[in-house]
């Protein structure tokens, strides 16, 4: 599975008033399943697609290499990329940020998404957490309970022997969206500080063992903000591209140390990564947040870094 790298290198909002854990007190984002309910319908499978195609509320957004979107793509799919629905960033600049509400407002308008749209978000090739990052964008624009993933992406779609095309679909009637949005589900640098260690918030990194823990590589030095547990982003789905059973995720974020009740809040390299964490936390019924910049900006910022395999061990100061 690559995710803009390889596997080995590395809804609208509810509605409602944030709620808060009967059993931590913390607030739970809306949006976001409170941790004893049932989880959302996030994915779609190949099959169940393929009967809602002629649905005039669906919009198709297929995110990944554009060459595979040219050789072929499901019918009324529209290619877009991360950074059409990200804050504008100096050249070199790696870290992803949504950008304010009235811009993406805009930009998911001129995709012909409104307020009864319902969108699938489809990976192209095997460009899993472009796609997942779309997904979380579109439920921060407050579209969360009306976005799903393509299970399998367009890989298994092909695999389904269903048809594709190449023909480009026209520029579609301008949405209207007036959905509130739901950046409560972004946090920053400084509530991020503000919980590690907090009862009820766990701190969990997204990124590949080799970076939290280390020995690194190239220009990423090994190490973790203090207090997180890693939950690699690339065990959240298999080669195929399907997210693996929910049974398997809770397990997973169990043995990360995140008890009933409890917030996640994820990050990886630039917030990219993380989105997959982000859609395995409300897949398994935890409510979730993402750092957006994630561990670039904290380490821009110089803020403590935990290593215990660096020479020392504990922690250091940010680079």
């Amino acid at each position: 599975m690559v995710l803009q790298a390889s596997r080995a290198g590395l809804a609208a909002a509810l509605l409602l008033l944030p709620l808060v854990s009967r059993a931590t007190g913390v607030v739970v984002p809306r949006g976001v399943q409170a941790p004893d309910a049932q989880p959302p319908a996030l994915l779609v499978s190949a099959h169940e697609l393929s009967r809602e195609l002629r649905d005039p509320s669906l919009v198709l957004l297929q995110v990944g290499p554009k060459e595979d979107y040219d050789a072929g793509h499901i019918e009324g799919a529209r290619f877009v990329q991360m950074q059409d629905l990200a804050a504008p960033r100096a050249e070199g600049a790696p870290v992803l940020e949504l950008p304010d509400e009235a811009e993406l407002r805009n930009r998911l308008e001129g995709l012909g998404i409104g307020d009864g749209s319902r969108v699938v978000v489809v990976a192209g090739a095997d460009w899993a957490s472009p796609a997942t990052r779309v997904l979380f964008t579109l439920q921060a624009a407050g579209l969360g309970a009306r976005s799903r993933l393509l299970d399998g992406g367009s890989e298994g779609w092909k695999r389904a022997k269903l048809p594709v095309t190449t023909a480009v679909p026209p520029v579609p009637a301008r949405g209207r969206l007036t959905i509130p949005a739901d950046r409560s589900i972004v946090v920053d640098h400084a509530w991020v500080q503000s919980h590690v260690g907090a009862p009820g918030v766990r701190i969990i990194d997204a990124r590949a063992p080799m970076f939290f823990e280390g020995p690194g590589m190239r220009d990423h030095q090994a190490g973790h903000i203090p207090g997180a547990r890693n939950v690699p982003f690339n065990t959240v789905m298999n080669d195929s591209l399907q997210v693996v059973p929910v049974a398997e995720l809770r397990r997973m974020f169990a043995a990360a140390g995140v008890q009933p009740g409890d917030t996640v809040a994820a990050y990886c390299h630039i917030g990219q990564q993380a989105t997959l964490v982000v859609l395995a936390a409300r897949l398994a019924g935890i409510p979730v947040r993402l750092y957006d910049g994630s561990f670039t900006d904290w380490e821009g910022r110089k803020l403590p870094v935990e290593n215990a395999k660096a020479p020392g061990g504990g922690a250091r100061p940010g680079r």
